[in-house]
């Protein structure tokens, strides 16, 4: 049975794209959540670009109790002493992987690829991209965590370890403790990973107009000429 229950909503800002972005949405929310930022960083590449959102399947989450919703994996609490649904958190990272293979077989291999999210989506992009079979252009995480980080150091490959991360979060965030952004990004610093923390003072679990500016200027960087391999064929 597919993970994916409905196909993912693609945007492209031109024809013949060279690169891709594949953006995962938060708990309870869908692809369509963040499908503006088709038009928000459509200029950060200075070629053609394909944005991906897929949804996560409609799943019952312990946290709601035990209610349906859209979710990348069961979730048990917001603490970090709460257990992590592994099992769910793994079939997550093959779901997205596939998606990368996809993007592969249409001519935009894995190092021309951005993978990021919000919240839930944002701990499986985070997870997916350093742990995954494939080393990435850059990961994004906004508002989120890394799951299972206790199991970095063994399960990060040699050849992610150089993939850049951006991290933003609000420090008044109820939902994921501005604490959460801290600790991942100690324990991507301590695994050698590139990984830069923004804090936006006041805001909560959500995202504002600064963030998406600092956004769009590391994957304006990624992007940049000599930044991504070269000799991608799309189609």
């Amino acid at each position: 049975m597919s993970f994916f229950e409905r196909p993912a909503l693609e945007f492209t800002t031109g024809p013949h794209p060279e690169a891709t972005i594949i953006w995962l949405h938060g708990l309870g929310a869908d692809g369509a959540d963040f499908a503006v930022f088709a038009e928000t960083l459509a200029g950060v590449s200075p070629s053609p670009l394909r944005f991906v959102f897929p949804h996560a399947p409609v799943r019952a989450v312990a946290l709601n109790a035990g209610l349906s919703m859209p979710a990348w994996f069961d979730l048990y609490g917001t603490r970090p002493e709460d257990p992590q649904d592994e099992i769910g958190i793994r079939r997550a990272l093959e779901a997205v992987s596939g998606l990368i293979t996809h993007e592969s077989r249409r001519g935009i291999p894995p190092e021309r690829i951005v993978l990021g999210g919000f919240s839930q989506g944002g701990a499986i992009a985070l997870h997916t991209a350093l742990t995954g079979p494939s080393r990435l252009a850059a990961a994004v995480g906004l508002s989120t965590y890394l799951p299972l980080a206790n199991r970095l150091a063994e399960d990060l490959p040699a050849a992610n370890r150089g993939t850049p991360v951006f991290l933003a979060h609000g420090t008044e965030d109820l939902t994921l403790p501005y604490a959460f952004a801290v600790k991942t990004l100690a324990v991507l610093k301590h695994a050698g990973v590139p990984a830069t923390l923004h804090t936006y003072e006041g805001l909560g679990h959500g995202v504002c107009d600064r963030e998406v500016e600092a956004l769009a200027r590391f994957l304006t960087g990624v992007f940049s000429a000599g930044a991504l391999g070269a000799g991608a064929t799309s189609v």
